[in-house]
């Protein structure tokens, strides 16, 4: 149990990176509300492919599994982020020797667009769709998609919560706790960056329209700046990034393409990490015609 406060804890600091008090108190109690509670499955599952083919799926007794609950609200396609998923999964599956089961609930207001992003995205992975929302009314899961996916263990309950997609911190926290080992990137030399601006506002825009936003991050450290990842929390916003390393003093550019999908305000998060001691997070933001 004290391994387990560790690691939940550790989730808080990350998540809590930019916030105010009052978010990091309310990110805490959620943390701890949800530490531990067993996650109860509705008794008549039914797995598809595609949404055509029906699977013969049984949850696998395994030392851990992670599940991923979508649910209606939003752009559908923004929150899934399936290409990413599919990366993460082969990624596990490879450390594991797919010993790791990833279960994905859907609650979806479109099933003709949950079927074209299945099929857009090749995700040849068993899904339920849970059209009743039964999973989420048994469970009653917290209404932030940050909070809606889990890795559990054997029996069911909450080990970390936080969605390694959208956030590269909870990704390392997921590999480490299913492997038992530092992921290989922390590892490396450490060293200090800044950012010339951590929040960009597009204002107001067509939604046809594609807006790019450039942060720039420099090296005030001792040692060379790697950016190693980038990850957001809507799939509209798509990160680019300098490869090379940065020589202290130097800097490296990173690139946001904003296309939205649906109308609206937006601010959308987007975690670098680094080779330093904390990931850097920045937001984009503006308001969809």
């Amino acid at each position: 149990m004290k391994h387990l406060n560790i690691i939940l804890l550790v989730i808080v600091l990350f998540f809590s990176v930019s916030c105010k008090d009052k978010t990091k108190k309310k990110i805490t109690q959620l943390v701890e509300h949800w530490q531990g509670k067993e996650i109860i499955f509705p008794s008549d599952m039914i797995f598809t492919r595609y949404l055509t083919d029906t699977v013969d799926y049984q949850i696998p007794q395994s030392d851990y599994k992670v599940l991923i609950y979508v649910d209606s609200i939003g752009c559908t396609s923004c929150k899934l982020q399936l290409p990413k998923w599919k990366e993460l999964i082969t990624q596990v599956d490879s450390l594991t020797n797919k010993q790791i089961p990833f279960l994905f609930f859907l609650h979806p207001k479109d099933l003709k667009e949950i079927r074209y992003i299945l099929k857009r995205d090749g995700f040849n992975f068993p899904v339920c769709i849970d059209n009743e929302d039964k999973l989420n009314k048994q469970n009653n899961f917290p209404s932030d998609i940050t909070f809606q996916t889990f890795l559990l263990d054997k029996n069911n309950k909450v080990v970390v919560i936080g969605n390694p997609i959208h956030n590269l911190a909870v990704k390392d926290l997921y590999l480490k706790q299913i492997t038992g080992a530092e992921p290989p990137s922390a590892k490396q030399i450490r060293t200090t960056a800044e950012v010339d601006q951590t929040e960009i506002n597009f204002g107001t825009f067509d939604k046809s329209e594609t807006k790019k936003a450039v942060f720039t991050l420099r090296n005030t450290g001792n040692s060379p700046l790697v950016i190693l990842d980038a990850s957001t929390t809507c799939g509209c916003a798509a990160p680019s990034f300098d490869k090379s390393p940065a020589k202290p003093g130097d800097s490296l550019r990173l690139t946001v393409e904003m296309t939205p999908k649906e109308s609206g305000i937006f601010s959308e998060t987007i975690t670098i990490k680094c080779n330093t001691e904390q990931s850097i997070v920045l937001k984009v933001m503006g308001q969809v015609r």
